[in-house]
């Protein structure tokens, strides 16, 4: 059985309510301090930096699955973010390929919900076998980034949960560590002594103890990065617990005067097609703070290995409930109103979870 799979069995959706401050935080600190001269230097600077970051892709004024161009400040919504793994040596192996970019190393999905202020959130395993939206062929979905670029990733999701990808943000691991670097490192508690390759892929370049301690950008990158002493899931719990400490260390006083330098080191890295007054309006959930409702959203699915690759072959009916989860929190035409759906979601869950305390 599958990590994935002994994973899914404990949990199938977590539930919780948290500040969003990794999400939002840059319209957050930029209109949070916009009455002070500092604060207005930033939001001079991050106005900047969100324009510098702009990147259109295809012709795409929208999504082909909406009607009419949408508004962040009175549409329901959905961002795709991208993380992407780009040394200098990834970038020359890949060279060669359509894209001519590395592949994907994080996908998250979220719509946002306007009336209500809530999010939801799928994480789409890399790799999860898939037709990709170019190039007529089913393989791992990190490896679209690599055939066609932003616009191959962004539409071989939408076509996978059938949603409209609305905007996208995408980060590659430098903004990871200039952003720790520039807080002067996070406390962590590395769960076990590692040995693992920095930015570039020099073996073994990391190497670390058990144990809480202040990490630079490069050793929390190679925390972030690391999954041959456990697994992918216990992967994302870390990168989720490194964003915590991310947040937490940026949200402390002694790191308001850095925030100029997190801004530079996000845009640096960052492109996106959010324009800054569209990023703006997302300070409308950040200010909503705990009461904000996320849900964390999971495809189920099992290991796949036909040949000598392996895959991870989701699971239709997982795809389905999901896709309509998402819809139906967009208020897509014709979806099943939200209410309906999660109840039957709660009704299965517990009936499930019956059966299995029986056995």
């Amino acid at each position: 059985m599958s990590d994935y799979r002994r994973y899914q069995k404990k949990v199938n959706k977590r539930k919780r309510r948290r500040r969003l401050f990794f999400l939002f935080i840059l319209p957050v600190l930029i209109i949070g301090l916009s009455a002070t001269a500092y604060g207005s230097y930033l939001f001079a600077k991050a106005k900047s930096v969100v324009t510098d970051s702009f990147e259109e892709v295809g012709n795409r004024d929208t999504s082909p699955m909406r009607n009419e161009k949408i508004d962040p400040k009175k549409d329901n919504i959905s961002v795709l973010f991208i993380g992407i793994d780009e040394s200098e040596m990834r970038k020359k192996n890949y060279s060669g390929y359509k894209g001519g970019v590395t592949r994907t190393d994080a996908l998250i999905l979220a719509t946002l919900n306007e009336k209500d202020k809530s999010v939801k959130l799928v994480s789409i395993p890399r790799d999860s076998y898939v037709e990709l939206a170019c190039g007529n062929k089913k393989t791992r979905i990190n490896a679209a980034h690599v055939e066609g670029g932003t616009l191959c990733t962004i539409e071989t999701v939408e076509n996978l949960l059938d949603v409209p990808v609305d905007y996208y943000v995408k980060v590659n691991f430098n903004a990871f560590i200039e952003v720790v670097d520039s807080l002067g490192g996070i406390k962590f508690d590395v769960p076990y002594d590692l040995k693992e390759k920095d930015s570039q892929d020099r073996r073994n370049a990391i190497v670390l103890k058990e144990g809480v301690q202040t990490l630079n950008g490069e050793e929390a990158l190679a925390i972030a990065r690391t999954r041959k002493y456990d697994s992918d899931i216990e992967r994302g719990k870390r990168q989720q617990q490194l964003i915590q400490a991310i947040v937490k260390e940026a949200a402390s006083m002694g790191s308001i005067t850095k925030y100029g330098d997190i801004i530079e080191a996000v845009g640096d890295n960052m492109k996106t097609n959010m324009k800054f007054g569209e990023m703006l309006s997302f300070y409308d959930y950040a200010t909503h703070g705990s009461n904000v409702k996320i849900d964390t959203l999971s495809l189920k699915g099992e290991d796949y290995q036909p040949g000598s690759a392996y895959y991870y072959k989701l699971h239709e009916e997982s795809i389905e409930e999901v896709s309509e989860l998402l819809k139906s929190h967009l208020k897509m035409p014709g979806s099943t109103p939200l209410e309906e759906l999660e109840a039957k979601m709660e009704e299965s869950e517990s009936t499930t979870k019956k059966n299995v305390e029986k056995n």
